[in-house]
């Protein structure tokens, strides 16, 4: 795509490291939007993108979440700021919690705290899916479970620890969800020490075995816009974890449930709703919703929806309708993650699930690049980013320091 003129009105996309970022600078840089990247790392892939036009640093919500929403709010007060745009948990439950104040200045394409709620705490969650006709892997409180004589996960109950959800935290404070606990078979765990590291009184699911899927969906104020279904392939390891093998699906099973479970809480911005299809019965599961957008957002559009583009339309009053070229069984991949799906296959174990052949696994891995050379960071025309992910993993040295970009900071000191 040829680029287009620059314009006055900017876009604030915020910056994990996730390819979602780099995605959204991409698709609306090459159509004249200016875009600003704002993170809290000095080194994320996004800041990296010839088509980054700003990158600012800002506090980390982790350490500093209320300074983190001043920093936020002082981008979004900027006359040529349109919206913003959350790509983790902890983005939307701060653009959702101070929502209004947000509203003052921009585009807010993100659902209240209320509804935000509901997909956050995974019990509140579960009883929407009941509602909706939509099917959960049994989800239930650990101090509600008495038996453990069937394969079983214990996760955190909410999807971001922060005082909303957990009174105890103050108000300036979030964490991180904690890795799930895969109990053996007959064996009852220790509650008191899993709530310890928890945080709070975590969730038990039944473990089902199957194949990820996922519908992804742009609503306007409980009316799905756009939307685009994946397959998740391979993960970060054997036993699965975050997509790094992706592939674009049409099927009305997956449309039909995340836009039943979606319509009923009367959705508001982009989500992701994830299933899992057990192996053998091919019921469907829910797994979770991530109502911002998703790491595999670059399988969709090189699958032909272009979700920035879309959201960019709503946010500025610009007609929004379905793309027409959607298409089915394509594939994208995130290289820095096949190379971690093929160490955990040379190094992992796991409770209930076999580890492949490390013939068969990397045959598989070469084979799908070698079939579908399409990659949710590496790119020949913009390969800053993919650069930026590799030396962020390797140690920081003078070398790599000079190679970093600059950014200007908001809401922290130069030093920090």
């Amino acid at each position: 795509m040829t680029a287009s003129p620059r314009s006055s009105a900017s876009v604030v996309v915020l910056s994990s490291g996730a390819a979602s970022s780099t995605a959204f600078l991409r698709s609306l840089g090459r159509r004249g939007v200016h875009t600003i990247a704002a993170s809290e790392r000095a080194n994320t892939p996004a800041f990296w993108s010839r088509y980054c036009d700003e990158s600012v640093r800002v506090p980390s919500p982790a350490e500093d979440l209320l300074g983190y929403k001043d920093a936020l709010l002082s981008l979004a007060a900027r006359s040529d700021v349109r919206t913003i745009v959350p790509v983790r948990e902890v983005d939307v439950y701060v653009l959702s919690k101070y929502r209004s104040a947000f509203a003052e200045h921009v585009a807010p394409l993100w659902p209240s705290l209320e509804t935000l709620r509901i997909v956050h705490d995974r019990i509140a969650l579960a009883d929407a899916a009941e509602a909706a006709g939509v099917s959960d892997p049994n989800t239930r409180s650990l101090d509600r479970v008495d038996s453990w004589d069937r394969p079983s996960v214990i996760k955190a109950r909410y999807a971001v620890l922060a005082d909303a959800y957990v009174p105890s935290l103050p108000a300036g404070e979030s964490r991180e969800m904690g890795k799930p606990y895969f109990p053996a078979v007959g064996v009852t765990p220790d509650r008191a020490t899993i709530t310890a590291e928890l945080g709070h009184v975590p969730i038990v699911q039944d473990h089902v075995t199957g194949t990820e899927y996922s519908f992804r969906a742009l609503y306007d104020r409980g009316t799905a816009i756009v939307t685009a279904q994946k397959r998740g392939v391979r993960g970060f390891k054997y036993a699965r974890g975050p997509s790094v093998y992706h592939r674009s699906v049409a099927d009305p099973r997956i449309e039909e449930a995340g836009r039943a479970l979606l319509d009923a809480i009367e959705w508001h911005g982009p989500a992701e709703v994830s299933f899992v299809r057990e192996a053998g019965t091919g019921d469907l599961y829910l797994l979770e919703v991530n109502p911002r957008f998703w790491a595999t957002l670059p399988c969709d559009i090189n699958a032909g929806v272009d979700f920035p583009h879309h959201y960019w339309g709503l946010a500025t009053g610009g007609p929004v309708r379905a793309d027409g070229g959607y298409a089915a069984g394509t594939g994208t991949h995130l290289l820095r993650g096949e190379f971690s799906y093929l160490y955990s296959v040379l190094t992992g174990e796991h409770a209930y699930i076999e580890r492949p052949r490390v013939r068969d696994a990397l045959g598989d891995v070469l084979g799908s690049i070698v079939a579908e050379p399409s990659f949710d960071l590496f790119s020949m025309t913009d390969p800053g980013p993919f650069i930026g992910d590799v030396l962020s993993f390797l140690p920081h040295g003078p070398g790599v320091a000079r190679c970093r970009p600059r950014w200007r900071p908001v809401g922290l000191s130069e030093s920090d």
